[in-house]
């Protein structure tokens, strides 16, 4: 600016330069203070926490969500040390990054944890500083913000354990895991376990010629059909017990299980757990207890025969007492030789050796016939029997009545403070249905799906004393699927079960 000895000797045309000049200085500064009071505006708007400093770094501005974040500040803001509010471990990459940015006037950017200066907590930020430069290119001041991303931070951590549980499942040597891709039915992957397994190389994987007609057995594939189409309709399938071909032609026995991993293109992960070791430790139970039923069966029927005849000696030698006596031995007995004939049973149906007759069955008098025998030997029950229409099939009449003797003496067994179990007969067009019902202990919703699985029994300590060897539903359900029907259970603990099990109508066995 000129002085007042300068200003009198001014000459007219320098007075209107020197006013010109004068206004346009003052225009820009209102301009500037227009501009600085919009940035602040702007500054105390947006979300995140917003700063400037002058171009050595020495802050000169923060907007009131730093404030808020950091605490109380002082009004000596430039001599404000940031580094107080970043975590220890973090201060060393933001002092690095910081002064490069400064040395050359690129952007700073750097992820970092701040503190919150009311209760001490620190969380993650994205911090970003850009320089702002004059017409001339100086750099006038750095504006900077820091973005919260704690919840991406903690999504981020998330997801990383989850991959290294992920990883560490398919590193396992115990669980075999492909990736299929469900259009062809090709293998895209496989982990180490699963080579493992089948003896099948990486470069076969690779090669992606290995699909589920390749190691899929014939007879398995409706299997596979049916958990393809609950997987499409579900997400995931049911694991199931199959087998597969491996590179040397032999089969590998594996409990399979499989989710939808992703949509475009749909691919799905299956899980297979070696099942060799358990189907060797069941052949081998079957085993014996085809060897001890055999042998147990000859000297059993012995046993019986004998006192039989000793009965009868004594009653014709006038000894009722000796005799009820011995008459008291025949039911143990009778109950050991039914043990060991669905022992035998078992043995076969694993054998797949038992054998069928077809006959035309009276459903109706069938029925009849097992209520009264079993009416005889438990007096203390009612069983009512209700038919709407005779009923007759084509199948093994004594193998059906062994169905319904195991049904109904279980509703007996298991009703010990019930007196009536409740039989019903209801055909319809092309099969029968008969409900046994019982009012009795029932049983836990849990545990109906495995009630008729060899040699389960239901886990009750109401039922601890009721005897048995859990082989009967697993005989009864393999006779009626054999004779193409169905069986279910429907049950209610504390007040009883329904068994219910449908037939088709004159249909060979």
């Amino acid at each position: 600016m000129l002085n007042e000895k300068q200003t009198r000797h001014l000459t007219l045309p320098q007075w209107k330069t020197l006013i010109k000049h004068v206004d346009e200085q003052k225009k820009a500064e209102q301009q500037l203070k227009a501009s600085e009071e919009s940035f602040r505006t702007l500054a105390e708007t947006v979300p995140q926490l917003v700063w400037t400093t002058h171009p050595d770094g020495l802050h000169e501005y923060t907007n009131q969500h730093w404030r808020d974040y950091t605490g109380p500040m002082s009004e000596q803001i430039q001599r404000w040390d940031h580094l107080q509010f970043i975590h220890p471990d973090d201060r060393a990459g933001n002092q690095a990054l910081w002064q490069h940015a400064l040395d050359t006037g690129t952007m700073y950017e750097h992820e970092e944890r701040l503190r919150n200066g009311q209760n001490g907590e620190y969380r993650w930020f994205l911090t970003r500083a850009m320089p702002m430069r004059d017409d001339t290119g100086q750099i006038v001041k750095w504006f900077g913000t820091s973005t919260d991303i704690e919840d991406q931070k903690r999504t981020e951590e998330s997801l990383r354990q989850s991959q290294e549980r992920i990883r560490a499942l398919i590193d396992s040597n115990i669980i075999g895991i492909t990736s299929i891709e469900m259009e062809g039915e090709v293998l895209a992957d496989a982990n180490e376990a699963f080579l493992r397994m089948t003896g099948y190389t990486r470069e076969e994987v690779q090669s992606r010629t290995l699909s589920r007609m390749n190691i899929v057995p014939p007879e398995q594939a409706p299997l596979f059909e049916r958990s393809i189409q609950e997987l499409t309709a579900r997400g995931q399938h049911t694991p199931f017990e199959t087998e597969l071909v491996c590179q040397d032609g032999s089969r590998l026995p594996v409990l399979v299980g499989g989710v939808i991993f992703q949509e475009q293109p749909r691919q799905m992960v299956a899980f297979m757990l070696d099942n060799s070791a358990r189907k060797e430790l069941e052949q081998r139970k079957d085993d014996f207890i085809s060897m001890a039923s055999h042998e147990l069966k000859t000297p059993l029927t012995a046993v019986k025969l004998q006192i039989q005849l000793v009965r009868k000696r004594l009653e014709k030698q006038s000894q009722p007492e000796a005799a009820t006596t011995l008459a008291r031995v025949e039911d143990p007995v009778k109950q050991l030789e039914r043990l060991v004939t669905e022992l035998l049973d078992v043995s076969r149906i694993q054998a797949g050796s038992i054998e069928y007759r077809r006959e035309r069955v009276d459903l109706d008098e069938l029925l009849r016939e097992v209520t009264a025998t079993i009416h005889h030997l438990h007096p203390s029950h009612t069983i009512l029997f209700r038919e709407s229409v005779r009923a007759s099939l084509i199948g093994d009449r004594d193998r059906l009545g062994q169905v319904f003797t195991n049904l109904i003496s279980n509703a007996i067994k298991y009703s010990p403070d019930a007196e009536a179990v409740e039989i019903d007969l209801s055909p319809s067009e092309d099969a029968v249905t008969v409900h046994v019902r019982d009012h009795g202990l029932g049983i836990p919703r849990e545990q109906l799906d495995k009630i008729f699985e060899r040699f389960y029994r239901v886990t009750d300590l109401r039922q601890g004393a009721i005897p048995g060897l859990g082989m009967g539903l697993y005989i009864v359900a393999e006779i009626v699927k054999h004779h193409g029907g169905t069986i279910t259970v429907d049950s209610t603990v504390g007040k009883g079960s329904t068994f219910t099990v449908t037939l088709p109508l004159m249909r060979d066995a």
